[in-house]
């Protein structure tokens, strides 16, 4: 499965993408929301990852965006968010996030949301 991760933090990026690789993902990555709309343009992935906080774009913008682009609607969404951004969180949910995880992030519990998300979204390009 291919995942779009967008996250400014470079060690954190690095962690992230390690991870879904070792779990068989293939990872695009991106530095802020400029970036990984770009990317957006040149492939359709199969779940995004988004910081809420980066530079040029935030994670509420790209999710505003990816939402609101009929090709990719349907591409789920998770959200990584420091502790004490609960407003924040909520607005990403209404812009159209799918799920979020508070950082520093359990790298288990990334891989089962990860795997959760895709498996529902498999499910309902079935229906």
């Amino acid at each position: 499965m291919k995942i779009l991760l967008a996250e400014d933090e470079p060690v954190m990026s690095m962690a992230i993408a390690t991870r879904l690789r070792n779990d068989g993902h293939e990872v695009v990555t991106a530095a802020d929301g400029m970036e990984a709309m770009n990317h957006l343009e040149n492939f359709t992935p199969d779940l995004i990852i988004t910081d809420i906080l980066m530079p040029y774009t935030s994670g509420l913008e790209l999710i505003g965006m990816v939402k609101s682009n009929f090709n990719h609607t349907k591409i789920p969404i998770i959200v990584l968010s420091a502790l004490g951004q609960e407003a924040t969180v909520m607005e990403a949910f209404q812009l159209g996030a799918d799920d979020f995880l508070t950082k520093p992030l359990n790298p288990t519990e990334l891989s089962i949301r990860v795997k959760r998300l895709l498996h529902s979204a498999e499910e309902a390009e079935e229906d």
